[in-house]
């Protein structure tokens, strides 16, 4: 496999998790605007936790995604 391939393939991979990941920030969020006005402090917490990680990650993996974008230019 040519290293074209790999980074194809790499990037495949990440944009399939980057889109799992937004779908679980979309949730999460959903749920803490469904849910604010009921749920316990701890639940809205750790909901609130749970956003600021994904976020980050969504983030990092984009940030990821477009460093290899940017190696295919080079090859």
């Amino acid at each position: 496999m040519s290293e074209l391939d790999v980074l194809k393939e790499k990037i495949a991979h990440m944009k399939l998790w980057l889109g799992i990941f937004v779908v679980t920030d979309i949730s999460l969020v959903g749920w803490f605007a469904a849910n604010y006005t009921k749920a316990e402090f701890l639940l809205l917490l750790l909901d609130s936790a749970a956003i600021l990680v994904v976020s980050v990650l969504i983030w990092v993996f984009n940030r990821k995604i477009e460093a290899y974008i940017n190696q295919l230019r080079d090859l």
